[in-house]
């Protein structure tokens, strides 16, 4: 009897376990549902009502302006960005004293994605928003995937462009091995983009491996500072909600890069790059200096694609002195 008793027993503690591992498996399901929730509804509540929306030739045309006194600057984001990527680099790279426009580019928040659109239709929008707002000249700062577009204006537009600063900025289709994993990155972020919960639950849970993705790898992870940290943790914060950036995330992933054609641009060009860059490789830098004619590369050893912020003390101030130097040519 007392045999059978402890058999008893210890088939009620195994039910007890499963309970109990149930319901904590339960309650975690919950919480997480539960914080996805909350930062969704703020996360749309964040973008929603503060930018301005036109009617353009190419659809809705969305855009924010900010910054007090000082140069036009054309702020030109990166995939996975909107308007808000482009206050978030205003932030980073320009600091005070300059006035600054940050469309959504096609496809993002409540930008449109015309019928058989190309980098050149993008920088043909930016003209006409310009244009719309009175802004005869800018400078123009493009950021990853905003390379394309952002050359093209200073190709097709050369007249409203003072300078030009390429960060991280995607040139040409680059020939080396490394070439097909930063596809596959590509790749992978366009499907991430697709839906909000899995973006939310990579980046929140799995924030490492997510830099990879962005192409700067462990090393630089673990390099970075609290106040970095926080800057990463706003980047991703600034390409929520997902499923709002999604179009405008495959259309950056087929689009044609420019290559050859910026032999053209005629405006004082600066190329911020890191050489160990896993998502726009350093061969886009080689390849924009030896091809623009007034170029000339800033190169940093370590960074990543996340450059701009591991360096942002040296970055903003090579941006702000190349935009000033050519406002003082002038």
């Amino acid at each position: 009897m007392a045999s059978v008793s402890r058999q008893g027993r210890g088939r009620g503690v195994g039910r007890a376990g499963l309970l109990v591992g149930g319901a904590l498996l339960l309650g975690g399901a919950l919480a997480i549902t539960s914080a996805y929730r909350s930062t969704l509804q703020a996360d749309r509540a964040r973008v929603e009502g503060r930018a301005t929306i036109l009617s353009s030739p190419w659809g809705d045309l969305e855009y924010l302006v900010g910054g007090t006194g000082g140069p036009w600057v054309l702020l030109v984001h990166g995939a996975g960005g909107g308007y808000d990527l482009g206050e978030l680099m205003a932030e980073i790279l320009l600091g005070d004293g300059f006035r600054w426009v940050a469309p959504s580019r096609f496809g993002y928040l409540g930008s449109a994605v015309p019928e058989g659109a190309t980098p050149d239709t993008q920088a043909d929008a930016y003209a006409w928003l310009l244009d719309a707002l009175d802004i005869p000249e800018v400078a123009v700062v493009a950021l990853s995937a905003g390379g394309a577009s952002g050359l093209l204006f200073a190709l097709r537009y050369p007249e409203r462009v003072t300078s030009l600063t390429l960060v991280s900025a995607g040139v040409t289709r680059v020939g080396s091995p490394e070439q097909a994993d930063a596809d596959w990155k590509g790749r992978m972020l366009v499907r991430l983009f697709s839906l909000d919960f899995p973006y939310w639950a990579v980046t929140t849970l799995f924030e490492g491996r997510f830099m990879e993705l962005m192409g700067a790898d462990r090393e630089v992870a673990r390099g970075l500072t609290p106040e970095e940290g926080e800057w990463v943790g706003r980047l991703m914060e600034s390409m929520r909600p997902a499923s709002l950036r999604s179009r405008g995330a495959q259309f950056d992933n087929l689009a044609p890069l420019p290559g050859d054609r910026i032999a053209g641009i005629r405006a004082p060009t600066l190329i911020i790059h890191a050489e160990d860059d896993r998502l726009q490789l350093f061969e886009n830098a080689r390849f924009a200096e030896a091809t623009i004619p007034a170029a000339r590369l800033l190169r940093f050893e370590r960074g990543g694609h996340l450059v701009a912020i591991t360096e942002q003390p040296a970055v903003r101030e090579a941006v702000r002195q190349h935009i000033m130097d050519q406002e003082e040519d002038r």
